[in-house]
């Protein structure tokens, strides 16, 4: 099993332009990614511009291929676009 902690530092004004798209991308995911187990975003008490897309996959496979998926592709630039800083992703495995 695969898990996926990506943090976005969004910049104040494009919040609400982030959650659509984020709304987007999680919809698609979750409907049309193979070995997708979840696809969800938080978003921080303490902090409400650090939203965190935190994913579970089968595989190591199944998050490859959902790199390479249209909605991937078109969306993730353009939330890439509304952000503050550079990214912030962590893939992990079962350590046990």
């Amino acid at each position: 099993m695969i898990k996926v902690v990506a943090n976005n530092l969004v910049k104040e004004e494009k919040t609400g332009e982030f959650l659509a798209l984020a709304k987007k991308l999680t919809e698609a995911t979750n409907k049309l990614d193979e070995g997708c187990i979840h696809y969800d975003l938080y978003r921080d008490i303490n902090n409400p511009r650090l939203f965190t897309f935190i994913e579970e996959w089968e595989n190591m496979e199944a998050l490859t291929k959902h790199f390479a998926a249209a909605h991937f592709i078109e969306l993730v630039p353009q939330l890439g676009a509304l952000t503050d800083g550079p990214e912030d992703v962590h893939v992990y495995q079962n350590a046990l």
